[in-house]
């Protein structure tokens, strides 16, 4: 195992830092050998099957062109959940964790009923799910392809969540039920903001998932917030995760649609990342 780590850090050095070389290290040798960092530690000095090996010079070839580790491997943590992905979908990321805590951490009555829409992977609403007790989950994606993978996440993680395919920009041709909670990741990076991404993102991450035109940042936004003042149970909850930049825009339009007690919440970075309101 010493050799192979020496191996991946030469291999790997100059192309990423130290630190996630390291991260690296433990998440290939969970990922492929199914050693757990605990194990690594005890077995260093255990020599690993030719056949992991091959695995392994596979997957370092492929960091080396900057493809994100978890589509590599095909899975990623989020919540407590091991979640299949592919670049159908976005990776989650750790804010959008931060979100599902907040959520978590209010009081909801049994037989509440959640809507996450734009759900990707279905990390969110999988994991609310998990953590809410008595509680109906529902999920909805325009791409056939990213609820795909929301449902295959479902049945490994066992899980009773409902995933259906929905254009949210087209909501109004479509019966919908009341929901007591909506809430949504929708894409909000400007095109403008780019060139300020890690190339493993924008090479690989699904852009229709990323961006939205400087023009029109709130794209998806207002049409989400019309949707929900309509399909809100009476003083239903509206979450959002935002743009850093954009809080102020996006504290505006959520009063024009007919949302109060709006509150807007920084992530752990002290970048406003995450918004709620109450329909009136």
């Amino acid at each position: 195992m010493k050799a192979t780590i020496q191996y991946i850090n030469s291999e790997l050095a100059g192309f990423y830092p130290v630190s996630e070389i390291q991260s690296f290290i433990r998440i290939i040798f969970e990922a492929v050998c199914g050693i757990s960092f605990t194990g690594q530690i005890i077995r260093k000095n255990e020599k690993i099957s030719l056949t992991d090996f091959e695995k392994i010079k596979s997957v370092i070839s492929r960091l080396k062109n900057f493809e994100p580790i978890q589509y590599i491997l095909g899975e990623t943590e989020f919540y407590g959940l091991k979640l299949a992905v592919n670049p159908s979908v976005l990776i989650p990321r750790p804010e959008t964790e931060e979100l599902v805590q907040w959520i978590i951490k209010r009081n909801w009555p049994e037989n509440c009923k959640i809507l996450d829409i734009g759900t990707g992977s279905g990390c969110i609403a999988l994991a609310l799910k998990k953590q809410l007790n008595n509680v109906d989950v529902f999920g909805i994606d325009i791409s056939e392809n990213a609820l795909e993978v929301a449902k295959q996440n479902a049945i490994k993680s066992n899980l009773d969540v409902g995933f259906f395919q929905a254009d949210i920009l087209k909501w109004k041709h479509c019966n919908w039920q009341i929901f007591d909670v909506i809430v949504s990741n929708p894409p909000y990076i400007r095109e403008s903001e780019k060139q300020q991404m890690h190339n493993n993102v924008i090479n690989f991450e699904p852009a229709n998932a990323l961006f939205v035109p400087d023009e029109n940042p709130l794209v998806f936004y207002r049409p989400i917030a019309s949707f929900a003042h309509k399909h809100l149970s009476d003083n239903g909850m509206l979450f959002f995760e935002i743009n850093e930049n954009l809080g102020s825009e996006m504290n505006e339009m959520l009063i024009e649609s007919g949302f109060a007690e709006i509150e807007i919440r920084k992530d752990i970075n002290g970048k406003d990342r995450m918004v709620s309101c109450r329909k009136i």
